[in-house]
Parts: C-alpha cells; sequence; structure tokens
C-alpha cells in the first residue's frame, strides 16, 4: 500500500487560502448560533433545491440506509453519498476547496481531528440542530456550533469463530503478540482511515509504539478501511483482526457471519464521527434539513439497529444482543492531539510495517 503522504497543513492552507472569507486563524467565535428546528419553511426550502451531497467514510451499505430513510421522510429530496476513507475525504475535500470546486453539502468523518482543521480554515458553517441543542452532552457539540458528533463507534479486536474458539480468542491488544497469532492478524491503515488513524494515536499514547513494532513482527495483513479487516475475518482469510470497526462486526455477525468482537482489557479506542456543513454548500438548505434530521431520535436509532454504530443521543437504545455502551472499558478520544501529530503517525507507521 502506498502512502499518499498528504499533509494535513498542506490541505490546510490549499483550502483555507481559496476559501470565500477563509483566513488561516484559530480565532474562537463568541457562541454557537440559536437551535435550528425541523420546521416546514425549512423542508420547503430544501425540496426546492431538490438535493444534498453527502461526503462520508460511513461504510457504503449504512450510508446508502440512511440517505434512503431520509428520502423517503422527504420525498423530492435526493440524497448523493461520496463515500470513502475518511483521510481520502479530507483530501479530496483540500483538493476540491484549493480548486474553487464546491461540491460537498454536509460532511462526516471518523476522524474528528478534520473538524478542527475545517474549523481552523473557517470553511464550516455554524449550525446546531435542535437535538444537539437540547439533549448531546457539552463534549460532543463543538462551543461554536461548527459540528457535533452524528456518530460515535469503536474500533476493536475481532476474530472468525469457525477459526478460534472463544476460549482460545485474544483478550487484549498484549494478547495479539503471542507468536500463534504469526500471519494469522489483519488490520488496517491510519493513511487511508480515520478510525485507524484515531486508534493507532489513542494506542500508541496509551500502549507505546513499541506495541506496534512487536506486532509488526506478527507478519500481518495490511489493508485500507477499517471495514476490511471485518469482511477478510469473515472470509477466513485470517483469524484475528488487531483493528477494524465495530459496527462492521455487528452487521456481519448479526446477519450469521463467523465473527465475535474483543473489547480489549486494556481499552477500546474510542472513534467520534462528526458532521459539519460547509459555507459555500451549494444546497444549503438541504444540508441543514439533512443535518438536523442526521441527530433526531428516529436517524440516531437507524444508525444503531441497522449500522451498528453508537449514539450520544438519551432518546435511543442500545440494540439487544450487543454489549452496552456503558460497560465497554474506552481510551480516551483527543481529536487535538491526533491533529496536531497525524503526520507524524503515518510516517512512523509506515516506517514500522513497512506500507
Amino acid at each position: 500500500m502506498k502512502n499518499s503522504n498528504i499533509s494535513r497543513r498542506g490541505v490546510l492552507i490549499g483550502s483555507s487560502a481559496l476559501a470565500v472569507g477563509a483566513t488561516f486563524s484559530t480565532r474562537v467565535l463568541s457562541a454557537a448560533p440559536p437551535a435550528t428546528a425541523i420546521t416546514p419553511q425549512l423542508i420547503e426550502a430544501a425540496k426546492k433545491e431538490g438535493k444534498v451531497v453527502w461526503y462520508t467514510s460511513i461504510d457504503l451499505p449504512i450510508a446508502e440506509k440512511v440517505g434512503k430513510a431520509f428520502e423517503a421522510k422527504y420525498p423530492g429530496i435526493n440524497v448523493r453519498v461520496e463515500r470513502s476513507g475518511a483521510e481520502r475525504v479530507f483530501q479530496r475535500l483540500g483538493q476540491e476547496y484549493a480548486s474553487k470546486i464546491y461540491a460537498c453539502d454536509v460532511v462526516n468523518s471518523s476522524d474528528a481531528s478534520h473538524s478542527i482543521v475545517w474549523k481552523k480554515a473557517g470553511i464550516l458553517e455554524p449550525f446546531v440542530p435542535e437535538d444537539v441543542a437540547k439533549f448531546f452532552p457539552v463534549e460532543h457539540k463543538d462551543v461554536d456550533g461548527m459540528f457535533a458528533s452524528f456518530r460515535v463507534s469503536l474500533c476493536i479486536i475481532a476474530y472468525n469463530t469457525n477459526l478460534v474458539k472463544k476460549e482460545d480468542a485474544p483478550k487484549s491488544f498484549a494478547d495479539l503478540l503471542d507468536p500463534k497469532w504469526k500471519n494469522k492478524i489483519v488490520k488496517a491503515h491510519p493513511s487511508y482511515s480515520g478510525t485507524i488513524m484515531t486508534a493507532t494515536f489513542q494506542m500508541a499514547r496509551d500502549l507505546g509504539w513499541p506495541y506496534f513494532e512487536k506486532l509488526a513482527a506478527q507478519s500481518v495483513m495490511q489493508v485500507q478501511s477499517s471495514a476490511d479487516p471485518p469482511k477478510r475475518l469473515a472470509l477466513g482469510e485470517r483469524a484475528v483482526m488487531a483493528d477494524g470497526n465495530e459496527y462492521s462486526i455487528f452487521e456481519i455477525g448479526e446477519k450469521g457471519g463467523p465473527v465475535a468482537p474483543v473489547y480489549a482489557t486494556e481499552g477500546s479506542p474510542l472513534i467520534v464521527g462528526p458532521s459539519s456543513i460547509f459555507k459555500q454548500a451549494p444546497n444549503p438548505n438541504a444540508a441543514k434539513l439533512f443535518t438536523a434530521y442526521s441527530f433526531t431520535p428516529e436517524c440516531q436509532q437507524l444508525i444503531i439497529d441497522v449500522g451498528g454504530m453508537r449514539s450520544e443521543h438519551p432518546q435511543v437504545k442500545d440494540k439487544p444482543g450487543r454489549v452496552p455502551f456503558k460497560e465497554i472499558k474506552l481510551m480516551k478520544d483527543d481529536p487535538a492531539g491526533v491533529e496536531a501529530s497525524s503526520d507524524e503517525i503515518k510516517q512512523k507507521y509506515s516506517k514500522i510495517f513497512r506500507v
């Protein structure tokens, strides 16, 4: 796998220099705007635009289900899903804004540090959905109303139940270093996946880079997206995944696939996926309606039940059969830390795993 080595600072400079009214500033606004409810007037304005373009790193089948649910609720407004790995979404938007191409209305990334970069660049439109204002914890909504946590997920260990007995499965990240797992592990890459970028930061902070050096000696199969390890696991190409998104394991396992999750004793990396609207959104009213809908209990329950996500909305429930979110030991999320060290993470990781 080739690492593109496009730095966040380079992308930020490119996007901020040409965005209308943008400056390379970290100025904090005085306060978030008032909360916006879904009104007949907003719906009518969105229908006149007729579409919304959503850039996201959620696995495509899940993103399309969210889009279809929105279209069913608001007939006449088409959702165009543009799905890629979070780091690719970030690079694409930087390149588009540098070229004065404003195609994206709403963006959702599995790398929360992207929202910090876009906010610094001055290219986000402040918008606070009513549900976010009323129900979401303060740590899951930007003080200036630029973004909020549309989804929360975990990056976990998992195993193929046809190849590994439950009692023999690894229980921790340390267990993956056992020689018996050599040539049997698959994992994803932080240069492609925002989930893996965030997870790598948290694990390097909590376990140290020597952990990754030892893991690399296990002859790990390297793939791209955080959705790839669960798929390779289900196919039996590897017995264990060292990282990958929890929601794909749910999706496969609940359809009868031979996979099972493991919540590491050291803690599972917490992945926060904020959503934002761009200032240059070509369909601003549809963008607002789609974003407001995204945070309703209806949509939040959908991404839990169908998408295997977790949610910070207090009016939704964990799906029966899954380990409750509150019972899982978590590593601490730190988007600012990821933003500050992302280029270093990519370089160290590529050197260690030679990819």
